[in-house]
């Protein structure tokens, strides 16, 4: 019998050469001399599931180029932020996207869509190197979304998250929108629950805080409203970097822990008993698991975080991380302020005490009555928009 000859295979299906329609027209006549799959794929030098899929298809046809998905057009921004977010698992990308955009599409869809954002992703990692703060330096703060069945009804729920940068310890509560007095009133229910106020706040670029943040230059314009909330609560902002995920990486993964832990598929009578649960799991869970990077519980760490102040017999005592750092008189007057001068290191404005003289060894200030520290420390947001003028 005659060989038969071969074309030059002109394109791919499946990972492996498209036959020629000479080829196929073959492998028709085989079969119709009674040759069987394996006899045929031998003789012609293919794979059986070849010959079988083009009798089962009963001649050649051309390659048909699947049409690529048009139902993510428009997010690619969006996908790409939830990419470097989840660390290029688009698994987790595809249920965000069902969940927030309420699209179905193929995991693979997805993968193909932010194949190009890998590239970043892996910039991202090489160039990122760990970093921790000391106690009471950086709180981070986000917001997540969930649905969550609240009464039997399926309610699109905001997760205001905040992470201490030092113990790790969580503040979280559910919120019905993301606006700009939503993440107001998260921080402020943070700082009642820790008890205090941070030097810096991290947090993300929001429209609802962040105006402008130039990626290449880093020139950030915050809020005004914000800025009159950080003013009057006496912390700094910093934004991260645009697309950098890891910047905020502490709260990031904080909001995925909150995600898959404290809902995790539960559903809830009512608002208030979802508000419950959260309480409880902050206090009987997030504080008390060992973490994972520091090894400690974040309630036994969080002890670090703050000061302990105790007045005994006409003294005033400041201790922290077990250890005294100052101790005063106690002073008779009001709005009285008494620090020792060592204290005041690294401040801009300080000037350290002249040798020619011998330096106080505290100084006392009288503190102004706009400059009290507010007796609670829940405020109406009307006080900030006074400050800034305009409305909600």
């Amino acid at each position: 019998m005659q060989q038969l000859g071969f074309n030059v295979p002109h394109t791919q299906v499946r990972g492996e050469p498209m036959q020629s329609p000479e080829d196929v027209a073959a492998m028709l006549r085989l079969k119709a001399c009674g040759w069987g799959t394996q006899r045929i794929a031998d003789e012609l030098g293919v794979s059986r599931n070849t010959v079988k899929r083009y009798l089962r298809q009963g001649g050649w046809a051309p390659y048909a180029r699947p049409q690529r998905s048009k139902s993510l057009e428009g997010l690619e921004e969006w996908l790409k932020a939830r990419f470097l977010q989840h660390a290029g698992n688009a698994a987790v990308v595809l249920q965000d996207l069902q969940l927030e955009h309420g699209l179905t599409v193929s995991l693979r869809t997805v993968e193909r869509t932010c194949a190009p954002f890998r590239q970043a992703l892996a910039a991202e990692a090489n160039a990122t190197v760990r970093f921790e703060t000391p106690p009471g330096k950086q709180l981070q703060i986000d917001f997540g979304s969930r649905h969550i069945t609240i009464g039997g009804e399926s309610i699109k729920v905001f997760l205001f998250v905040a992470t201490l940068g030092y113990s790790r310890r969580h503040y979280v509560r559910a919120f019905r929108h993301e606006r700009q007095s939503a993440w107001f009133a998260g921080l402020e229910g943070t700082f009642r629950h820790f008890g205090g106020v941070p030097e810096q706040v991290l947090l993300d670029n929001a429209r609802a805080l962040v105006d402008h943040h130039n990626a290449a230059t880093r020139e950030v314009v915050f809020n005004d409203r914000l800025a009159a909330f950080a003013r009057y609560w006496g912390f700094r902002p910093v934004a991260c970097a645009p697309y950098r995920a890891r910047t905020k990486g502490k709260d990031e993964r904080g909001v995925g822990y909150v995600k898959r832990n404290v809902i995790a598929g539960r559903a809830f009578a009512s608002w208030a008993a979802m508000e419950a649960h959260l309480s409880w799991w902050m206090r009987e869970i997030a504080d008390q698991r060992v973490h994972g990077t520091t090894g400690e519980l974040p309630a036994v760490r969080f002890i670090a975080e703050p000061v302990q102040v105790s007045v005994t017999d006409g003294e005033l005592r400041v201790h922290h991380a077990g250890r005294e750092v100052a101790r005063h008189p106690e002073l008779g007057g009001r709005r009285q302020v008494r620090c020792l001068p060592e204290h005041l290191q690294g401040i801009v404005g300080y000037r350290p005490p002249k040798a020619d003289t011998e330096a106080p060894s505290e100084i006392v200030a009288t503190v102004p009555p706009t400059a009290v520290p507010p007796a609670a420390l829940q405020r109406d947001l009307i006080e900030y928009e006074a400050v800034v003028g305009g409305g909600w």
